[in-house]
């Protein structure tokens, strides 16, 4: 049983091709994986016991980092958070991506007319980033990084680098995703008024701030081009947080899961029980997604955000020949898929 590293984060919107474009214009997301109009049907507990229609694209960015699930129902108008979410909230407030260049990724989205909610300022690591908005109120920090699968394409960014999470216990929280998800490292473990966190709903207060990261290298088919990540998790001590998902189904707007590519979902189901937290959506085998397959499972963080396993079955390489790669099939499965492999995800890019 293995993490390869964070496959991606669901954002569940209301335009999913409106979406899609912008997040492959602005964060370079430009590789659709798989594209599915079907019915959520196996999450029940989690879409008010009903069946739900939906339409969900897959994208990634093929210099490294995780990808988006963009998430529209069909079925019902997806509803937004009856209140403003503020940092410190329960649940994923912001999605993280990876930088080249900080600088240069600000002044290029600030020239392309995108919402900055922050200048550039220091995180207290040292590392310099930025917040900024997308059209429909979902925040996002583009933070730096050295790491990237490859750099030979014009896009500043990578794919998504982790996230923000609001908690209402730290030290629970932080033994949740250290023991469970091996974000074991901590970087800082911080309580103040924060001044790089500033014009960031909720930013002006006292909080609680712990970045994680893992020693441990991630290891399986897509390790390399997942890369290492970060979890920041955010406690308010000046107020009594909002659940940002309270009275709302799972696919409503904003973000709904953050997801983690495995392999050995049978010991990733014992591990998890194990420890507390049992699987609460499980698909009980490979479950088709169109033109990918895999086996996936949730679990709930202490305060319920939704924590989604994939083991990956099935992906299309090059779509149009009909080559698709069977995951089963291979004996090591701890080690990488070769570079060019990964790399030939990318004729699937959608340009323009």
């Amino acid at each position: 049983m293995f993490i390869s590293g964070i496959q991606q984060i669901g954002i569940g919107v209301s335009n999913v091709k409106d979406a899609f474009n912008w997040y492959r214009i602005h964060f370079g997301m430009d590789v659709p994986i798989f594209e599915e109009a079907a019915t959520a049907g196996l999450m029940l507990p989690y879409t008010g016991g009903v069946p739900r229609d939906r339409h969900a694209i897959l994208a990634l960015n093929l210099q490294g980092g995780g990808g988006m699930e963009i998430w529209q129902y069909t079925s019902r108008t997806p509803v937004p958070p009856a209140f403003q979410p503020q940092l410190g909230d329960l649940g994923i407030f912001i999605a993280k991506i990876k930088s080249k260049d900080v600088t240069a990724t600000f002044h290029a989205l600030r020239k392309a007319g995108a919402n900055m909610v922050t200048g550039i300022t220091v995180r207290p690591d040292g590392q310099e980033h930025f917040f900024v908005k997308d059209p429909w109120g979902n925040l996002f920090e583009v933070v730096g990084s050295a790491e990237f699968f490859s750099q030979n394409r014009p896009n500043l960014t990578g794919g998504v680098y982790g996230c923000v999470i609001g908690v209402s216990d730290m030290d629970r929280a932080i033994r949740f995703y250290s023991e469970i998800l091996g974000y074991d490292k901590v970087v800082y473990d911080q309580t103040s008024d924060f001044a790089d966190l500033h014009g960031v709903d909720g930013g002006f207060s006292t909080y609680r701030r712990v970045l994680l990261q893992h020693t441990a290298q991630r290891k399986g088919p897509f390790s390399t081009l997942l890369g290492n990540t970060e979890i920041e998790l955010v406690a308010a001590t000046d107020r009594t947080p909002n659940k940002i998902f309270a009275d709302r189904l799972w696919g409503d707007l904003g973000y709904i899961h953050l997801c983690f590519d495995i392999t050995g979902m049978a010991e990733m189901k014992a591990f998890c029980a194990e420890k507390g937290h049992p699987f609460t959506v499980d698909s009980s085998g490979s479950f088709d997604m169109g033109e990918a397959a895999g086996y996936f499972s949730y679990i709930e963080d202490p305060d319920g955000a939704l924590i989604e396993f994939v083991e990956t079955h099935k992906i299309p390489i090059i779509k149009k020949v009909g080559w698709f790669l069977d995951l089963r099939r291979r004996k090591d499965a701890a080690k990488p898929l070769p570079r060019m492999m990964l790399k030939a995800l990318g004729l699937g890019r959608v340009k323009g």
